[in-house]
């Protein structure tokens, strides 16, 4: 296995610490992988700037990848452009968020945001409050089976 591939492996078990059912590449938080000889530079998009979890992602990367005996120096970096969109979660990453309880972002229609129910999928939801736990969530309420939950805000360019 070439180094990218075990890498990009490594960081597959890289959980969000927020929502630990999905990894920083399956939200596209992971930019870009470089490597030369033994020395690995991983460029990472945050899903907001202001993510107080982002230090403990870049840990958890850092703890991840020197794992891999061939690669004898590291540098995390995040980067500010291109910007972190939730178009790069992948399906996998939005299964995963509805059976935890999220609702995955949803696509704008004429700028409103319509959010199916995680729970039962009805679309007789309403916002409960924009802030949520995190930055890039919502708090909802389904009207259909009774439900709170939480809603990733859709974030595009």
């Amino acid at each position: 296995m070439i180094l990218k591939e075990k890498i990009m492996e490594v960081l597959d078990s890289v959980k969000d610490p927020e929502i630990p059912v999905v990894s920083v590449v399956d939200l596209g938080m992971i930019h870009k992988v470089h490597f030369q000889g033994d020395q690995a530079t991983i460029e990472v998009m945050p899903t907001f700037s202001g993510c107080p979890a982002l230090e403990i992602i870049k840990r958890n990367i850092e703890q991840a990848v020197e794992s891999i005996p061939e690669v004898k120096s590291l540098a995390v970096t995040f980067i500010r452009h291109p910007i972190w969109t939730t178009d790069l979660i992948s399906e996998n990453a939005k299964q995963e968020l509805k059976k935890f309880g999220i609702a995955p972002p949803e696509d704008q229609v004429n700028g409103e945001w319509h959010v199916p129910c995680p729970y039962c999928g009805s679309v007789y939801t309403t916002m409960d409050n924009i802030f949520g736990p995190a930055a890039c969530r919502s708090i909802l309420y389904c009207k259909t089976c009774k439900n709170p939950f939480e809603a990733m805000k859709p974030v595009s360019i």
